[in-house]
């Protein structure tokens, strides 16, 4: 039977094997007739004249065999049918021409094929080089452009690291002459104080020898009242040290621990004489004054503004909004002035900040990255990308060559501008809407409704202080000991970073509301008032010290204002709006 077992052989051997070469044979088969009908089905078309000549042909010869191997003998010259010999004959030698017609077109038609199928095969040969040399000249100009490409981007590395260089050493030749103006003013104050302690002793030591005479002028109340020139002397003196203490108190705390020192050294010397000596070095007034109209209003950008900030020496002013565009404008007696636009970025701004020298710029942007310009060029020179959603706020640290940035996508990342380079990432546990920056700390604001103090030193967060509501913003005074957060319950709270028990006082205003998750709010930069706007468009100011509402600024923007910038000088406030406006305020 078929399915019997084979019998082993060879003396017991198994015969197994012998399967797998039957198998194989099989396979074999079945693809030698499966090619065999793939080349009937594709060349039954071409031969197909050929094959019904060649069956005619056929026909034709089987009946000639029919006629010549003919049934049993009859007479040579009478056939079955009752034809002649002859006349069989003669139709054989017809079907021996017709066959050998036949044959010759067979033979013309094979020709005929392949010569086509050489022609085939020729064009698609020349098809065939004609692509391939297409695809090689294409991957020439790809490589030429490739490599054009690599040659442009190591120009532009060169070209950076070269600008990175005249950077650094612009800085550094500039600290150094800082450091050796501020030297040189205070070896001339100190042989100035020098000089003046020597007169002083001097005139001491004469006026101990002399006789001293009292005018009435200076002698009794009632005397004064006899010489108007006395009392305008006294009164002029008595607003000069009233002038002197004014500004004292509204500077900080760095410059009055200067004074105090330079008092203590200095006991037993005339108020004359240190007044001249404080004066002279003391060049900033942190005094602030509270704006009281509109100097100037302006259409600042094509679409809305979402930031807006002053640099250090309160003459030039940066803002940024949805157009992804930021503009730096000149302020000058009381208005402002276009002076460049910085492009690059790919998505809006949402943060500004200059450096502390003033030369460069950093912002934030939806695109997820921050983006660093110099003042005196349009194209961004620095790019740092890593955050995974927008960025929210980019401040420069104590560092002038470290940068600190938060996102939405709960991260705070430390960057090495030398570098380009992230060189620390904090994690958190909720999104970051705002950041300061402290000594040797970072200050963040997030969406839990939550600050988050963290130790740059320790990479860690190190308190945690409660916000009034999703918080929107945070700024931190001059003197760096209040923390000031706007929070999205229309609340304003200002924290006290000097003692551990962080006291908070809140302040509110009737018809105050928070517009949008990144309302920014400012402190003075004497710390004496607070400043922030509305969803009503209205710019409100509180007094710190008495924690009432001191003025509120109407009717100059017609959307909720995004942001409000306060300059270092105290002279002018800007605010700006969702719908391109930007106000300068001023008491002028």
């Amino acid at each position: 039977m078929a399915d019997s077992p084979r019998v082993p052989r060879h003396g017991g051997r198994d015969a197994a094997p012998a399967l797998p070469r039957a198998r194989s044979t099989e396979a074999w088969k079945r693809h030698i007739v499966g090619q065999l009908k793939h080349r009937d089905r594709s060349q039954h078309d071409r031969y197909q004249d050929l094959i019904r000549f060649y069956n005619r042909l056929l026909e034709k010869t089987r009946l000639t065999k029919g006629i010549l191997s003919g049934s049993p003998r009859r007479p040579a010259d009478v056939s079955s049918d009752g034809r002649s010999v002859p006349s069989l004959r003669q139709q054989n030698e017809q079907l021996r021409k017709t066959s050998g017609e036949l044959a010759y077109q067979v033979l013309e038609l094979q020709q005929q094929t392949r010569t086509r199928e050489l022609l085939l095969e020729e064009q698609q040969y020349r098809v065939l080089q004609q692509r391939v040399e297409q695809v090689q000249l294409e991957n020439a100009a790809l490589k030429t452009k490739y490599d054009e490409l690599l040659e442009l981007r190591r120009r532009e590395e060169a070209e950076l690291r070269e600008e990175k260089l005249r950077g650094d050493r612009l800085l550094e030749t500039m600290i150094q002459e800082r450091q050796q103006a501020a030297a040189h003013m205070n070896s001339r104050n100190q042989r100035r104080s020098r000089a003046r302690e020597a007169h002083l002793q001097k005139e001491l030591q004469s006026a101990m020898r002399s006789k001293v005479t009292v005018e009435s002028c200076f002698s009794a109340p009632s005397s004064r009242s006899t010489s108007p020139k006395c009392d305008l002397q006294l009164e002029s003196r008595e607003r000069g040290h009233s002038r002197l203490f004014r500004s004292l108190s509204a500077s900080s705390p760095r410059i009055l621990s200067s004074f105090r020192d330079l008092f203590q050294r200095r006991r037993g010397h005339s108020v004359c004489s240190m007044e001249e000596d404080l004066v002279f070095p003391v060049r900033v007034n942190l005094y602030a004054r509270v704006p009281v109209r509109a100097l100037q209003v302006l259409e600042a950008h094509e679409q809305g503004i979402n930031a807006v900030r002053f640099s250090s020496s309160s003459h030039l002013l940066a803002t940024g909004g949805t157009d992804r565009e930021v503009k730096v404008w000149e302020v000058r007696s009381g208005s402002l002035t276009h002076r460049t636009t910085l492009d690059g970025s790919t998505g809006g701004i949402t943060c500004i900040e200059f450096d502390p020298m003033g030369f460069r710029i950093l912002a934030a942007s939806y695109d997820k990255s921050a983006l660093l310009w110099r003042l005196d060029d349009s194209v961004a020179k620095l790019t740092l990308t890593g955050h995974r959603r927008k960025v929210t706020a980019a401040r420069f640290s104590g560092c002038l060559h470290q940068v600190v940035t938060g996102s939405e996508d709960r991260s705070i990342r430390l960057w090495d501008l030398q570098r380009a380079a992230c060189v620390e990432v904090l994690e958190v546990s909720s999104s970051c809407s705002d950041l300061v920056c402290s000594e040797n700390s970072v200050i963040s604001g997030h969406f839990d409704s939550r600050i988050r103090v963290w130790d740059t030193r320790l990479l860690r967060c190190v308190q945690e202080l409660p916000a009034q509501g999703k918080v929107t913003s945070l700024d931190i005074s001059s003197d760096h000991r209040h923390l000031l957060s706007c929070c999205r319950d229309d609340c304003l709270q200002l924290v006290d970073l000097r003692g551990r028990s962080n006291e908070r006082v809140c302040f509110r205003a009737e018809g105050f509301k928070c517009g949008s998750d990144s309302s920014k709010a400012v402190i003075s930069p004497d710390g004496c008032f607070l400043a922030a706007g509305s969803a009503d468009g209205a710019v409100y100011i509180w007094n710190v010290s008495t924690g009432s509402l001191e003025t509120r600024l109407p009717d100059r923007h017609s959307s909720s204002i995004s942001a409000v910038a306060w300059s270092l000088s105290g002279e002018y406030v800007v605010s700006v709006d969702k719908s391109r406006r930007a106000v300068l305020w001023s008491d002028i």
